[in-house]
């Protein structure tokens, strides 16, 4: 396979002062190759590991392209970084479709997919099938450089063959079904019932699996953004408004809310969440731990709710769990109108893209292509093909028995074959090319590649307790229950979020920054007084650091999302 631009990087490799190069020395930068095996570089700044690939995922790629990939994990500073020799590396997955991206464009350190038929001859599936994505991508080019290129460098992921229906919920009120079963089911209509239950679940269960005390909820800050992630995805939870800038944006409306509005969603749920806090229900350690720490208290049966699915009944349901009568099952709040993400054929902000001074851009393409293709997508979420899941004689997609052990505990051994447990070979890139909820063309019509939607996994309740569950709301799966009550569709739409100002983005930092410190220490609150002196200063602090300036941008970009969702909607 050829090296694109081989001598140039080499060049200015060799200008930088950081590598001397000899003719027969191996590449240490991105592309580098080695007994005929090629090492890509991933720089995705979704990721939440560095390193090599391993596991049943290394040996997938090892089979399939002889490659191994190398993540670079986002940390601080590290974009900044590498754009300054230009090389973001191989594989190039974005947080967003602005900001660093923008950059990314400006700074043509990104490769036009279209230069050299590199899409064509290496992209096909891609081509044919994402071509919605595709053309959102070239739109965004010529936005972000005023109309002076369209080129193509990339797509979006969470794509869709199709702009019908909408995704799975992942707002899914996860309790413990079991308790709330020994309880005598009480009526959650609100969020005042829904503390009441937590503090009953506590008397009831007071110590998890390993003797340690147990919470109603327990949070991690990896994930923070403008404002407490945590806090504001309650907001969407229950009003069914989505983040947008330094606030909420409600889709039915087109109304904003912003994070500061007296009484409004966000400063509600914050208030929430300290009631919880002073009650005893929110585990202290929430403020400083990571999300995989959440995850093993979640684990552990130390946790009894979680607003989302992946913090919740995804970790905790195992068979072991699920065999001695315990099960996270949805208990939606009456009021509550969770929102759930409208199918969109333009996929979203989460960019694949490929290092303009890739030495094997070829290679990366080929990567990205196969994850795109039905098998590899279903590897990426599942493991590979006739090990952890497959086909019957009439197209309904199953789990083999160890697919089904791996999907109930990712530290499931895979056996002879691969080294280490199922979750050592997950594909660490952290980016999706097609939506979780979209059709599988190479399965049953109807199914999706969303294994909630597999006959296989629906024709019999897993255990009792989900039987139990399946008796009380009447549904078979968490779509079906979570539609019997109000819901909020947001539609999908070509929207990307306009780049700051450099002086924007300071102001904006100062802001967002004292939000959050602020935020935290609200909720860890230990008297309502204390609460309502932390919440009135952090009113007052942001508003001297240029909060109506960030107020402004985030209602522009709300009035243009408001634009393209009724064009949709009219459609």
């Amino acid at each position: 396979m050829r090296k694109k631009n081989f001598s140039k990087k080499l060049l200015s490799m060799a200008l930088a002062g950081s590598l001397v190069v000899g003719m027969t020395s191996t590449l240490s930068g991105c592309g580098s190759k080695k007994n005929g095996t090629v090492t890509l570089d991933v720089y995705s700044m979704l990721a939440n590991y560095s390193g090599i690939q391993s596991g049943w995922g290394a040996d997938l790629l090892k089979q399939k392209f002889n490659v191994k990939l190398n993540y670079v994990q986002s940390d601080s500073g590290t974009f900044d970084t590498r754009m300054e020799t230009g090389d973001l590396g191989d594989i190039v997955v974005f947080g967003n479709d602005n900001n660093e991206y923008v950059q990314a464009v400006n700074n043509k350190a990104l490769y036009n997919w279209e230069e050299d038929n590199l899409l064509k001859d290496y992209g096909p599936y891609i081509k044919k099938h994402l071509s919605a994505a595709l053309k959102k991508n070239k739109n965004l080019t010529k936005q972000i450089t005023k109309g002076k290129s369209d080129a193509l460098y990339g797509f979006g992921g969470n794509a869709a063959a199709t702009n019908d229906d909408h995704q799975s919920f992942i707002y899914t009120w996860d309790i413990r079904w079991d308790l709330y079963k020994q309880l005598g089911y009480p009526k959650v209509k609100n969020l005042d019932d829904l503390e009441q239950l937590l503090k009953d679940m506590q008397k009831l269960c007071p110590k998890d699996d390993s003797g340690n005390k147990t919470y109603g909820l327990s949070m991690w800050p990896d994930w923070d953004d403008a404002m407490v992630m945590y806090v504001k995805a309650a907001a969407t939870a229950y009003f069914g408004y989505d983040e947008l800038g330094i606030g909420l944006y409600d889709s039915n409306t087109g109304e904003y809310h912003d994070a500061l509005e007296e009484n409004g969603p966000y400063l509600t749920m914050l208030k929430f969440f300290n009631r919880l806090y002073q009650d005893g229900l929110i585990d202290p350690d929430s403020m400083t731990q990571t999300v995989d720490q959440v995850g093993e208290k979640v684990r552990n049966g130390g946790v009894f709710f979680s607003i989302f699915n992946y913090a919740g009944s995804l970790v905790y349901n195992s068979q072991e769990h699920q065999s001695a009568g315990k099960m996270m099952c949805s208990l939606k709040p009456t009021e509550a109108s969770p929102i759930v993400y409208g199918m969109n054929m333009q996929g979203g902000d989460h960019i694949w893209s490929i290092g303009a001074k890739s030495e094997y851009p070829e290679l990366a393409m080929e990567v990205i292509n196969f994850l795109s293709t039905p098998e590899g997508y279903m590897d990426m979420q599942y493991g590979p093909k006739g090990e952890c899941w497959n086909y019957d004689k009439n197209g309904n997609t199953y789990f083999t028995d160890l697919g089904k052990k791996c999907h109930g505990n990712a530290n499931t051994k895979m056996g002879s074959k691969h080294k280490g447990k199922y979750q050592d070979g997950t594909i660490q890139i952290n980016n999706t090319t097609w939506s979780i909820d979209a059709e599988n063309p190479e399965s049953v019509k109807g199914e999706t590649y969303n294994c909630e939607s597999w006959k296989s996994n629906n024709e019999k309740a897993s255990c009792d307790v989900e039987q139990d569950w399946r008796d009380k709301t009447g549904a078979k799966t968490v779509n079906e229950y979570m539609e019997q009550g109000k819901y909020t569709v947001a539609p999908g739409t070509s929207y990307s979020a306009e780049s700051k100002s450099d002086e924007l983005k300071t102001t904006w930092g100062q802001v967002t920054d004292n939000i959050k410190a602020d935020s935290w220490k609200a909720i860890y609150a230990k008297t309502n007084k204390a609460y309502d002196e932390i919440v009135s200063k952090m009113i007052r602090t942001t508003k001297k650091y240029g909060y109506d300036k960030c107020l402004k941008w985030s209602k522009d970009e709300a009035a243009k999302r408001r634009a393209l969702e009724l064009e949709a909607t009219q459609k």
